[in-house]
């Protein structure tokens, strides 16, 4: 099996089957993540994913193989979802999923504990971080990047990645033990 790597210089080289590779490899925890990112809003996370898809196409010849793809993915992922929520006719509101039919339909096994009280609870308050805590955490336990590599995908120094990791849990913990005492 080619790596993902491998797939992406075949992308370059103009071997444009590669891309379709990539993309069934990626696109299903590529929707996950953006999906957590947009505080769970399902068709906006499937447009982004089609776009970050049409964005690593033009802008393949930036890709240095033989790093990493799949941060340089995310890098593209995130910086997208960013500039979303900067322009002011998509203000930013936080969406509860109701049900399980507004999760993906290629939504990832941990999904099926969002649907529990608990899983509620945690996905409520990943979604209340301030985004840039947010990113760092879903990066990294939903996405199993190494904080390296979430360092190269957000463009911050590996300290301020264990910052915002560490306050964001911080955070998270605070959060779910007051709804605790509150139940």
């Amino acid at each position: 099996m080619r790596t993902d790597e491998d797939l992406a210089y075949g992308i370059q080289q103009g071997r444009r089957n590669d891309l379709a590779e990539l993309v069934e490899r990626h696109h299903s925890p590529l929707i996950g993540y953006l999906y957590r990112l947009s505080g769970g809003d399902r068709l906006l996370a499937e447009d982004l994913a089609q776009e970050v898809f049409l964005r690593v196409l033009r802008s393949i010849s930036q890709y240095r193989h033989p790093h990493p793809f799949k941060p340089w993915l995310y890098q593209i992922a995130t910086n997208l979802a960013r500039d979303h929520f900067k322009r002011a006719e998509s203000r930013y509101v936080v969406a509860m999923p109701d049900d399980a039919s507004s999760f993906p339909a290629d939504s990832q096994p941990e999904d099926a504990f969002l649907l529990t009280a608990a899983g509620q609870s945690v996905a409520q308050a990943i979604r209340s971080l301030p985004l840039h805590q947010r990113e760092v955490v879903i990066l990294r336990y939903y996405q199993e990047l190494s904080l390296a590599e979430i360092a190269g995908v957000l463009a911050i120094p590996l300290g301020t990645v264990k910052s915002r990791l560490s306050l964001g849990i911080q955070r998270l913990r605070a959060m779910l033990l007051e709804q605790e005492f509150e139940s």
